[in-house]
């Protein structure tokens, strides 16, 4: 709970939950029910799943309350189709044969998740890729960027590659699974200094 108030008090629009028990960010459904609870309707609840079994994904939605689904592993477009009316975020990993027109291939999917590739690791990796790929892939739907993002370059990504949004996980961490007020503050002011720049820019 702390560490959502945290994130809402920053100004974050979104909040994960991992429901993946092989992850050091687990959080057990019930659990995170509790937290949901108290989360303004404002932001975006999104539950992060690694080839979970459909009903099973769809029971913990239900159960904790979250808004969107969030989808870490091999899954299919077949399988995202099965998913409802949830706003569905498919995470693709990246590397230097990363071809974006794969995104097609999950017309059901609201989102793309694109996250640096590290052999083993499901997410969460801390490693950026060649954000050019990114930007070749908003061609193909709404690119939230991850993979690697900090309070020192959250801002160069916004800038460059302009996604729909960003995310991070081990970039506001202290440790594996335990996330910094401070970090996350740093980040949030880092990525919405974006916006404040095209704001206060003059417009011809």
């Amino acid at each position: 709970m702390e560490d959502a108030a945290a994130a809402v008090a920053a100004g974050a629009d979104a909040l994960g939950f991992n429901f993946w028990n092989g992850s050091p960010r687990f959080i057990d459904p019930a659990r995170a029910a509790r937290i949901v609870e108290h989360i303004p309707s404002s932001v975006l609840t999104v539950g992060v799943f690694v080839d979970e079994e459909p009903e099973r994904l769809l029971a913990i939605a239900e159960q904790t309350g979250i808004m969107a689904l969030q989808l870490h592993g091999s899954e299919t477009p077949e399988y995202v189709d099965r998913l409802g009316a949830y706003l569905k975020i498919k995470a693709l990993k990246v590397n230097d044969d990363f071809q974006p027109e794969v995104l097609q291939r999950y017309p059901s999917a609201s989102i793309f998740l694109l996250d640096g590739y590290v052999a083993g690791m499901v997410g969460g990796t801390g490693r950026t890729f060649d954000w050019s790929l990114a930007i070749k892939a908003k061609e193909y739907g709404k690119i939230m960027l991850a993979g690697g993002l900090t309070h020192e370059n959250v801002a160069a990504a916004v800038r460059r590659v302009e996604p729909w949004g960003v995310d991070v996980a081990s970039g506001v961490e202290s440790e594996p699974g335990k996330k910094d007020p401070r970090l996350i503050r740093e980040f949030v002011r880092a990525a919405r200094s974006v916006e404040m720049e095209a704001a206060s820019t003059p417009q011809n």
